[in-house]
């Protein structure tokens, strides 16, 4: 809905481009807040009010006739999703400590299903309402609906941080895990985006047309759906999960590699093996709450891994374009991300071996949260 957007608000190119930009940038800064936020507010009563900033972000901006209030709408919005998200991971380890797989399939799958659902009805309900701010302020709607059941949580926090809140980020920032987590949460995060930003038009210069390109990558974000429920549950489950991160890193390279040999013969197959391989975010996910001890572990080290991870994956859309145009092609950046694909096997085999954050802690630390 972005050219819809600008002509209906006179917004310009570069504004555009910084509202492209806001996700990135939100889910880095506030993603770094969530957990401190977490041990002010209450872990329940946060996450609500980060529900409530979603509905009245999405609301509003669908609203008004102001680009800079749009922005700053857009960026509330944003905020509460960024600490939701980091939240999300705390949540489960804290509620449910011996069902972290299944609970983190199951909103793993939700946010696949939510992604798609977006994709595909976004632009029919703007059409069928008439209007623009009809298709991006529907969805305030759905934040409405999730927020609900937490009214029932909030009397969960009985303490002002509703558990043990002793685990800074400084404090993670300390460890080798907590790096190893971002860098690997980063790179993984990095593919994602670059390929979601730039796979249509790769597709539509391999010579489909538009609708064909939307469609491969529609089976790129698909193909999330039945892995994301299941790839987390089967994490737990493996003793030694080194080998299944190692394939799903593995895949991305060959996919890429198959692109740019054989685009269109094979456009279908290459679709699905990076679809395959960008499942690994919920495995990342997983490994969150299973390298913590407490769930204030899981808020700090969430916390630090998203917010480093997704300054890291801003490169990633970013960087592609300055190849593409330095270029004039698209080897060279699909040889890039295969390059780092690589980095992301070696970070994912250190996080993947058994250890815990809370080791890692100074004593002092690591005591109080034990």
């Amino acid at each position: 809905m972005l050219d819809e957007i600008r002509t209906g608000l006179g917004m310009s190119a570069t504004t555009a481009g910084m509202l492209t930009t806001l996700p990135v940038l939100a889910f880095a800064g506030f993603g770094a807040l969530a957990p401190w936020l977490a041990r002010t507010v209450g872990l329940h009563r946060i996450t609500l009010l980060a529900l409530t900033a979603v509905v009245l972000g999405l609301s509003g901006r669908a609203a008004t006739g102001s680009v800079p209030l749009f922005l700053v709408l857009s960026l509330l919005a944003l905020a509460g999703m960024a600490t939701a998200n980091v939240l999300l991971p705390t949540l489960v380890k804290l509620h449910f400590p011996t069902r972290i797989g299944l609970l983190t399939s199951v909103y793993t799958t939700a946010l696949a299903i939510g992604l798609t659902l977006a994709s595909v009805l976004t632009v029919p309900a703007a059409e069928s309402f008439g209007s623009w701010r009809w298709g991006i302020g529907i969805w305030a709607t759905t934040a409405l609906v999730a927020a609900l059941p937490w009214l029932g949580l909030i009397r969960h926090d009985t303490t002002p941080a509703g558990a043990p809140h002793d685990v800074t980020l400084g404090a993670v920032a300390r460890t080798k895990l907590g790096w190893a987590m971002a860098i690997f949460f980063g790179l993984q995060s990095l593919q994602a985006y670059s390929v979601f930003g730039w796979f249509a038009q790769i597709y539509r210069d391999a010579g489909f047309d538009p609708a064909t390109a939307g469609l491969l990558l529609g089976v790129i974000t698909a193909m999330s759906i039945p892995l994301s429920f299941v790839l987390p549950t089967v994490t737990v489950r493996l003793t030694d999960p080194r080998w299944l991160l190692a394939v799903l890193s593995l895949l991305l390279p060959v996919g890429y590699l198959g692109l740019m040999v054989a685009p269109v013969g094979g456009g279908w197959v290459w679709a699905a093996v990076v679809g395959a391989a960008l499942s690994i975010f919920p495995v990342a996910l997983t490994l969150i709450g299973l390298r913590t001890r407490t769930s204030a572990g899981t808020a700090a080290l969430s916390g630090f891994t998203q917010s480093v991870g997704y300054l890291i994956a801003a490169v990633g859309p970013f960087g592609m374009g300055i190849l593409y145009d330095r270029t004039g092609g698209w080897t060279v950046p699909l040889s890039t991300l295969s390059v780092l694909a690589v980095g992301q096997l070696v970070a994912s085999q250190f996080v993947a071996r058994p250890r815990y954050l809370e080791d890692e802690l100074p004593s002092p630390v690591a005591h109080r949260t034990a």
